[in-house]
């Protein structure tokens, strides 16, 4: 459970049902395409839509999908789990009901653990289960409709969306806070997308959230929610929470009671709106689908797929705290992408400084990827560069801030791009070394001539001698700037503290 955060003196209850779109090539129950972008109602079939004497057969890779997130995130895989039909009115439900899991879903339980700031934080789910997407409705304005002489505006049925392969997956109200919130599903979309079940595309849907949110006086019972629809920006999803909460805080003071509803967020006015009183599951009639016998899966077919998945994140994070001396946060971090994590381990490897990778890619590296709206595939200083980078700052060639210098450099020169030559190490070490000497940014290593220049600067700075000498342990900062100004920034910061305390003990 998750720390509680009071606003207003009220505690704020978050719940997420997510809506992941399968990444299979057909349908959940037939084999239409699930392609996005094609012309409207070409690729909905008569499976789709329920037409009489056709049957659906449940699509196999879509099975796979849902073993793969619930060994990710370490739930129970139900050996049996059933198919049932929830039945409401939508204009774009082509068969008045739509196919899905109710009493038994597939995945059970297990957990989502993300790190804000130093804290961190786990949500429990409840359940995740397949089920298929319905249709879309598109509306036009009504210029468009005077376009076509009738002087109103239309709306219009796109069925290609139908039957495509969800999961929804359904937590605990685990969550106090919208950011805590955003968190949460800036983590499931980054496991679903590192398994490859879901391409994560948001703009497109393949990736929905509905937040459930409710505000109570601490100790109280749970407050009545409201349920927030289909956001598809995690920008757009802390705006609608935080908005929903100030309302439904005011309506409260206010004296009125708060309605279980479905809303939509605008971003346009930055505020919900009620689309209609909130159904319970007693309101869908379930009953469990005669065309679909229960879904069995062996614990051979889990294993299976278990030996054919890809190391996952937090078990990627757990290796990197471990072979490399990471602590938890830096480790974590790393794993946000399968290409952050192989750009961390390339550099580790290659220059055998774990840490100071990680800090150079948490830090510098990161913030000009930001600052240039780039993603690490793009950035223009790679793996064998970086590590070559820092090699020359443990061997002393370089300061830390000459190689900021030469880091700019690289990144403003865009020589070479992430996954060119990226183990090629000599010629990495040829570009930096480059670099280095034209700008003449490489470290005095000759003791004589660092001894002479802090003999002239202790000789022009007798009071900082003097105060240094008295127990003022500030007084060698005033003696090492000189020296380094001297020195053209060439002078090694340890070497000059080393040589300037041996001189004056």
């Amino acid at each position: 459970m998750s720390t509680s955060l009071l606003v207003h003196g009220y505690e704020v209850v978050i719940g997420f049902e997510t809506h992941a779109q399968l990444s299979t090539q057909s349908k959940i129950f037939s084999r239409a395409s699930t392609a996005f972008g094609a012309e409207p109602n070409t690729q909905a079939c008569a499976v789709d839509m329920a037409l009489p004497g056709t049957l659906p057969v449940m699509n196999k890779g879509a099975v796979e999908r849902a073993i793969e997130l619930g060994l990710a995130l370490g739930s129970h895989i139900a050996e049996r789990s059933v198919f049932a039909r929830k039945n409401y009115f939508y204009p774009d439900l082509p068969k008045g009901y739509q196919i899905s899991q109710f009493e038994i879903p597939v995945v059970q339980g297990g957990a989502v653990s993300f790190f804000l700031g130093d804290d961190k934080k786990t949500v429990r789910l409840v359940r995740a289960h397949l089920e298929e997407d319905a249709g879309k409705s598109l509306h036009e304005d009504s210029s468009l409709g005077a376009s076509i002489g009738n002087g109103r505006g239309f709306s219009g049925i796109d069925l290609n969306r139908a039957g495509t392969p969800l999961l929804e997956i359904v937590t605990e109200p685990d969550m106090r806070s919208s950011v805590e919130a955003v968190a949460y599903a800036k983590e499931l979309h980054k496991i679903v997308t590192w398994i490859g079940i879901c391409d994560g595309n948001m703009q497109e849907g393949s990736f929905r959230c509905d937040a459930n949110v409710s505000v109570r006086k601490p100790g109280a019972l749970l407050g009545t929610r409201r349920e927030i629809k289909n956001l598809n920006s995690f920008k757009f999803m802390q705006q609608a929470i935080d908005y929903e909460v100030r309302w439904q805080i005011e309506q409260i003071e206010d004296g009125h009671a708060i309605q279980q509803a479905t809303v939509l967020f605008n971003p346009d006015t930055g505020e919900t709106r009620a689309m209609r009183t909130k159904e319970d599951a007693a309101d869908y009639r379930y009953f469990p689908d005669p065309d679909l016998p229960p879904l069995v899966i062996s614990r051979e077919w889990v294993e299976r797929v278990r030996s054919e998945m890809a190391e996952l994140p937090r078990v990627m994070a757990e290796r990197f705290v471990t072979q490399y001396g990471l602590p938890e946060y830096d480790a974590t971090t790393l794993t946000q992408s399968k290409a952050m994590a192989a750009y961390f381990e390339e550099t580790a490897k290659a220059c055998g400084q774990a840490k100071l990778a990680s800090n150079w890619i948490m830090g510098e590296l990161s913030r000009r990827m930001n600052a240039d709206d780039l993603s690490i595939e793009q950035a223009p200083v790679n793996a064998a560069q970086l590590a070559k980078l820092i090699e020359r700052i443990t061997d002393n060639t370089i300061s830390n801030n000459a190689a900021k210098q030469v880091f700019d450099t690289l990144w403003n020169d865009n020589k070479v791009t992430v996954g060119d030559n990226m183990t090629d190490v000599a010629q990495a070490a040829s570009v930096i070394d480059s670099i280095i000497e034209a700008k003449g940014l490489k470290q005095m290593n000759d003791t004589g001539a660092l001894e002479a220049i802090i003999d002239e600067v202790l000789a022009a700075n007798p009071k900082n001698v003097e105060e240094f000498r008295a127990g003022n342990a500030k007084a060698l900062n005033g003696l090492v700037g000189p020296i380094m100004k001297a020195s053209k920034g060439k002078a090694n910061p340890a070497q000059v503290n080393d040589l300037l305390k041996k001189k004056l003990s």
